[in-house]
């Protein structure tokens, strides 16, 4: 059965797209950690990051990164982590995340609540940084 992922890539579930390219997609995240939270997943269904072939590997970071510059631009932080842990979806995915602290990476705390007009309006923010 194809990950949630996967049914975002084939257009089957809505997401707040932020970038995309033939091999990935970033979009954000609905249950964010910080606002301007990102998921950046490849199009290619497999579940651990570290399984992915050499080339989509070595691809992912300069597509992570044009993003990650594009959320420094559109949301207020002192930078941008990074964080790969993949027991959520069993796809593999890159969380990017605005931080103004350690604290706002810690994936055992609350996750924020957004209004989907909100993400939408940050999506666009993101899009056009």
């Amino acid at each position: 059965m194809a990950s949630i992922f996967s049914r975002i890539v084939a257009g089957e579930l809505p997401c707040h797209k932020v970038a995309e390219s033939e091999m990935f997609l970033a979009f954000l995240d609905i249950q964010p950690l910080a606002l301007g939270h990102v998921l950046v997943i490849p199009k290619l269904e497999v579940d651990r990051f570290f399984d992915l072939p050499e080339d989509v590997l070595a691809a992912i970071n300069p597509f992570a990164r044009e993003v990650a510059l594009k959320i420094e631009r559109a949301v207020p932080c002192q930078r941008v982590g990074v964080a790969v842990i993949g027991l959520e979806v069993p796809h593999a995915h890159m969380h990017l995340v605005p931080l103004q602290t350690v604290a706002d990476i810690n994936f055992e705390r609350p996750k924020l609540t957004v209004a989907s007009e909100a993400l939408a309006q940050l999506a666009d923010r993101i899009r056009t940084a």
